[in-house]
Parts: structure tokens; sequence; C-alpha cells
């Protein structure tokens, strides 16, 4: 695996940062580390903004994405996009947005190489349970995720 461009630190968790000079290509969550500071504009950018959505979770990221995933990875990663912080929408409730099926729509989070940026967090089982995270269904993902979303407020 590529080396990361930049790790930053989070609550119980870092987060690792890989770019080129013109996109971000990966985000990934990380056993809590040493931060490694960042080297390029594009990595400190990232860095900036991530900073800033963990002081508030209500701020809108700005970075270039290098294009990934397939058409319909693309489609659910549009969706769970356009769910504000602080709201979540249930795998079903995606698919049914999507005409797909929630099963398909748990893959495409899980295959998501930009989380937070791409917020596949906010996406939850119907009973209104967390369900799954980065095709884990336990453990440190899934505490990463409970996180994630008592951070913006979304009652868990």
């Amino acid at each position: 695996m590529k080396p990361c461009s930049a790790i930053l630190s989070a609550p119980g968790f870092s987060i690792g940062i890989r770019c080129n000079d013109d996109e971000i290509t990966e985000i990934t969550y990380l056993e809590p580390q040493a931060e490694i500071a960042p080297k390029t504009p594009l990595a400190k950018e990232a860095v900036r903004q991530l900073r800033a959505w963990l002081a508030d979770p209500a701020f809108e990221f700005g970075l270039p994405l290098a294009p990934a995933g397939t058409h319909f990875q693309r489609k659910v990663w549009e969706r769970i996009s356009a769910i504000p912080a602080g709201q979540t929408m249930s795998y079903g409730e995606v698919a049914a947005a999507i005409r797909s099926g929630p099963r398909a729509v748990g893959n495409a989070c899980g295959a998501n190489p930009y989380p937070i940026v791409v917020p596949c967090h906010r996406v939850i089982a119907a009973n209104q349970a967390l369900g799954g995270f980065g095709k884990q269904g336990g453990g440190f993902l899934l505490d990463i995720k409970k996180w994630l979303l008592l951070h913006e407020h979304a009652g868990f």
C-alpha cells in the first residue's frame, strides 16, 4: 500500500490522506498513531479542511477527489453526499432514491475511498442501528462510525 501523504489525529483514531499533486486519491481510517505533516500543497489543504470539519461538523468540503469506483458506486456516493450533517438515511432509503437494493448500497458504501468527505457514515440500518461500516459489522470502524454520527449530532 502506498504511504500516506499526511496523517492527522482525530478522537480515538487517525485519518490518512493519499494524494497526487492534483487530486485526493484516498482517505482512510487508521488506528491512532503519530501525525505525519503534509508535504504538498494539496495534502496541506486536505488536512486544513479535515481539521475544520473536526472543529465544526457543518463544514463543507471542497477537495478535488480523483475519479474512482463504478458508475453505480459513484451514483450511491453522489446520493449520500447530499445527506446533510446531523441527518441519516437508511440503506433502503438510499436504495429507493436511486432505484437499487439496500445490499448493493451497503457494498458501495463499503468501497467508498473518501470517507468523511463522502459521508457514508450517515447511512444506517432500517431499524436505526448503525449497520456496518467499511465492510465490517463491528469493531474499530464501527466505533468510528458511532463517533462520526455523535460528532455531527445525528442522535447516536
